[in-house]
């Protein structure tokens, strides 16, 4: 991997992306996000996460965020790992999944071919961390992972998203998980 796109300084914040194996569009049920958003409130009240912005969009995730403290790589592994555990729990008991053997085959297939693993891989190995050194760059990526959903042609308005931070930046409304909102851009006129 790139050495750019490593966590380089625990002090700065980070647009982080990662994606599902075969970018499959496993987060279609609200029980798997759950699951997501579930572990993010976790590591925000006991790991050390500050979350200031994210999106669960079908296949991947996007988030800003930082740390009080503990490694972000660290984190990072954690969350991925412990939310691989339980999403693959959670496809395998799931009544309602039509999809249930092809994605376990999918991800066991990935998990075989992947020597960091131990047969199943639900998460693709990168994070994709870039760090947000200015407040245009941060604002950039803020408002990318606020309109995905927009983009993709799921929602007509950012804030319309249940599964992100948008609520939060757009209305002034508590959105689903707590975050530290970021200051708004300052434009100078000359």
């Amino acid at each position: 991997m790139s050495r750019k796109y490593k966590f380089h300084d625990n002090q700065q914040i980070y647009f982080v992306s990662f994606a599902v194996v075969g970018w499959i569009d496993l987060f279609v049920r609200n029980e798997y996000k759950d699951e997501l958003v579930k572990s993010l409130d976790y590591c925000i009240k006991h790991k050390d996460l500050e979350l200031y912005a994210w999106c669960i969009m079908t296949s991947h995730v996007h988030l800003i965020i930082g740390s009080r403290g503990k490694p972000l790589a660290d984190i990072m592994r954690d969350f991925k790992r412990h939310t691989s555990e339980q999403l693959h729990i959670l496809i395998k008991k799931n009544p309602k999944e039509s999809r249930r053997e092809w994605m376990l085959e999918m991800m066991e297939k990935a998990g075989r071919e992947n020597s960091n693993n131990t047969g199943f891989q639900l998460w693709q190995q990168h994070n994709h961390p870039i760090a947000l050194p200015t407040q245009e760059i941060t604002h950039q990526k803020l408002d990318y992972l606020h309109n995905n959903p927009v983009v993709a042609g799921f929602v007509e308005k950012p804030e319309d998203w249940l599964y992100s931070s948008a609520k939060d930046y757009y209305t002034g409304k508590k959105g689903m998980l707590d975050i530290i909102l970021i200051e708004p851009l300052v434009v100078i006129v000359k």
